[in-house]
């Protein structure tokens, strides 16, 4: 066993527990990830308020980057030494939504993110007192060292900065996923983006990226919105100053755009970007809600005016192919990332890291696990 610092969660709406943890060997199949960066997001805080139930003690984190230190029996895609990104939805390789082009709806990474164990039901982490610690997506970030799956990492260039490997694992991938896999926007179209967090703003910069004419970012928050302007918004509607669906209607001639999606993860701005969508476009949801969360949706408007509303996990992306397409975007000066990196934290100050979040201080940080305080 190796001994790290860990943050660990144990009870819904407290602060996460900075404390040494062990950290057991990799067993088959699976490899150990020394942690340089770990993305701050709002997907650990749900859990942390108790929106999503898991089971705890755990140790939060879905998005980072890192070196492998060792291996498992029969690994054979990544060796000791290799830079990897964590993928938080691991994907078995050989099930019908594996073949079909569609990982993220695996059921073995969706078992890992509900139950908080590994695929042979066990864990890999130990308090001192110990006792078991639940992993969270199958990949716990928020730790200095991290036991995983061989299937829950991909292997990037060395020279690619881990930071900005971070950035992409998770809130760079989702939102761009989401406007070429989800959507596929096309030249030309137009876009509301309904919340200008992590995922929202990246959302925004695909939209960019794929050439729409028309990016109107909404948010309650205006240096969210001063971010969305940054990442390529060509409009911007504070939802606090009158309503947005009439904004974004009359930034459209009065018929809503062609794409709308959601990234918050509520009732509300879910039936406003519908509401938004003009005739025969489509609405995307990607914020993550409450499980007992309903929109209210007409249901008349949906048949009249040929909508269409989907869901999108994790960008509906293929991560083993989409992240190396992102490094190469990043690399031909296409995708900001320098841009998207507010501030970093060290390990030992998660818990501030977590209250600027929900202040929306920032438009993306990390946790740096191995940098002192």
């Amino acid at each position: 066993m190796e001994e790290t610092l860990a943050a660990v969660l144990y009870e819904v709406g407290q602060p996460l527990s900075i404390e040494p943890v062990e950290v057991l060997p990799p067993q088959r199949g699976e490899v150990r990830v020394r942690l340089h960066a770990a993305g701050v997001c709002h997907s650990d805080l749900h859990v942390m308020k108790g929106d999503q139930p898991m089971k705890m003690p755990i140790i939060l984190g879905h998005e980072g980057a890192g070196v492998v230190e060792e291996i498992g029996e029969g690994v054979t895609s990544v060796e000791p030494g290799d830079h990897v990104i964590p993928i938080w939805r691991m994907s078995c390789g050989r099930c019908e939504y594996c073949l079909g082009g569609r990982p993220a709806l695996c059921d073995v990474g969706t078992k890992m993110r509900f139950t908080g164990l590994m695929p042979d039901g066990q864990t890999r982490f130990r308090n001192a007192a110990g006792e078991s610690i639940l992993h969270y997506a199958g990949v716990s970030t928020f730790s200095q060292v991290s036991t995983m799956p061989e299937g829950a990492v991909v292997k990037i260039p060395a020279d690619f900065s881990l930071e900005h490997a971070a950035l992409i694992g998770c809130g760079v991938i989702t939102g761009l996923g989401a406007v070429f896999n989800a959507a596929d926007v096309p030249v030309g179209g137009t876009v509301a983006v309904f919340g200008c967090g992590g995922i929202g703003l990246n959302i925004v910069q695909g939209a960019k990226i794929a050439g729409a004419s028309r990016i109107v970012a909404v948010d309650t928050v205006p240096r969210k919105l001063d971010y969305a302007r940054q990442l390529g918004a060509t409009h911007l509607v504070n939802a606090r100053e009158g309503d947005p669906v009439e904004a974004v209607k009359d930034l459209t001639g009065g018929l809503g755009v062609d794409f709308a999606f959601e990234a918050v993860g509520l009732p509300e701005p879910i039936e406003q970007a519908y509401d938004a969508t003009r005739k025969g476009g489509t609405c995307v949801v990607v914020g993550i809600a409450r499980p007992d969360a309903r929109a209210k949706i007409n249901v008349n408007a949906l048949v009249y005016a040929e909508k269409t509303l989907k869901g999108s996990i994790y960008g509906s992306t293929r991560p083993r192919i989409d992240l190396l397409r992102l490094i190469d975007l990043y690399r031909d000066g296409r995708l900001m990332l320098d841009e998207l990196l507010t501030k970093t934290y060290p390990l030992t100050e998660i818990n501030e890291a977590y209250a600027a979040l929900e202040r929306g201080e920032v438009a993306r940080s990390l946790i740096l696990p191995q940098a002192s305080s």
